[in-house]
């Protein structure tokens, strides 16, 4: 397995992460309404933290993404070979 390809591996890794944490973020947003809903305060105040916590996950994990992309691209750029001069 190339760098690249193993750079595109661990990408792909990283972005079932990032959609997995969404879909938690996700539920976690409809848990919220529902309990704004029903004022239960307390949980209320409990699953905004775990909101908080969530979107500082989804943001690190959408950085390292970033970064990743970043450095496929460089592996990609210097593994092409340059054209021969005729």
């Amino acid at each position: 397995m190339t760098e690249f390809e193993k750079l595109v591996s661990e990408q792909m890794k990283t972005m079932d992460k990032l959609l997995d944490l969404q879909s938690e973020l996700d539920r976690c947003k409809q848990i919220e309404a529902e309990l704004r809903h029903l004022e239960r305060d307390t949980r209320l105040r409990g699953i905004q933290a775990e909101i908080a916590v969530k979107r500082k996950h989804l943001a690190d994990i959408q950085d390292m993404f970033q970064k990743q992309t970043e450095q496929v691209i460089r592996s990609y750029r210097s593994s092409e070979k340059p054209s021969s001069f005729v």
